[in-house]
């Protein structure tokens, strides 16, 4: 018997078009489905933003993906993939079409702010990558520091900028800023700052700690003094190390609307 379709007494069943109609507003309030090649990027106090851009900096096994640029500039990253404000979306910026994998972001503020994320790489052959969140004792990142503060270096300005590790290992974000007379003062005719990036690793062997020699690069940045002291330059583990390929990848972050030297980590103007 073919069932009936209708109605029984005292029942309503609403047509298609009201239920659509009833649907309609709250689809408009749900962000679109995040394709698996993209990563969504959220931003509040983010209305003097200029730039979003993804960095595949490391490959799984913590390889570099992409030699370093030996002069590359403050306000032009070079990134893998340009994130697109979303229309209708405040703040909401989606970066399309990347290769499965790690992603550090870069943001543009203003006329020369630059926030970027980062995470840890392996600095040895069969090292792991280690997490922000894994905390060394505070006791071991004062002798690093203290190690760091008292050891040569080619630049006037060393400045370690986070710390991860273990009982074992302890691994560093430093800056590191030469702004000092160099050669290449002559070459452009005026005064030129050298920045660089890296991450060491200190290995405790037998209670002692020592640097190892490799490092890892993030970047090195040639720039006339003048405009160097303009900029600020904060590196943020919250936007590093974002997987892409692996489901919808999102994060969201909100825009300091001031830095300063006890929340900061990077470079700030001087």
């Amino acid at each position: 018997m073919t069932p009936s379709t209708t109605n029984k007494p005292g029942c309503s069943y609403p047509s298609l078009l009201t239920v659509l109609s009833c649907l309609l507003p709250a689809l408009t309030l749900c962000p679109a489905a995040i394709a698996a090649d993209s990563l969504r990027v959220e931003l509040k106090n983010g209305s003097k933003v200029s730039f979003v851009g993804a960095i595949g900096r490391w490959d799984a096994d913590g390889n570099a993906r992409h030699p370093v640029n030996p002069k590359a500039k403050f306000g032009q990253p070079e990134v893998d993939g340009v994130g697109k404000p979303e229309a209708g979306a405040s703040g909401r910026w989606l970066i399309s079409d990347l290769k499965p994998g790690r992603y550090d972001l870069v943001i543009l503020v203003g006329e020369r702010i630059r926030i970027e994320g980062f995470d840890f790489p392996p600095v040895l052959e069969f090292d792991p990558f280690v997490r922000i969140d894994q905390r060394p004792q505070e006791e071991d990142i004062k002798v690093v520091s203290e190690d760091i503060a008292k050891s040569p270096h080619f630049e006037n300005k060393v400045k370690p900028l986070h710390f991860a590790g273990t009982g074992q290992h302890v691994r560093v974000l430093v800056q590191l800023l030469r702004d000092e007379a160099t050669s290449y003062d002559g070459e452009y005719g005026q005064q030129v700052a050298v920045l660089r990036h890296e991450v060491w690793q200190y290995t405790n062997r037998y209670g002692t700690w020592s640097k190892e020699k490799r490092t890892r690069v993030f970047d090195r940045t040639l720039a006339p003094k003048s405009e160097l002291r303009q900029w600020t330059w904060i590196w943020e583990p919250s936007l590093g190390g974002l997987e892409v390929g692996k489901g919808a990848a999102a994060v969201r972050y909100t825009v300091p609307q001031q830095f300063n030297e006890s929340s900061a980590r990077g470079l700030l103007p001087y």
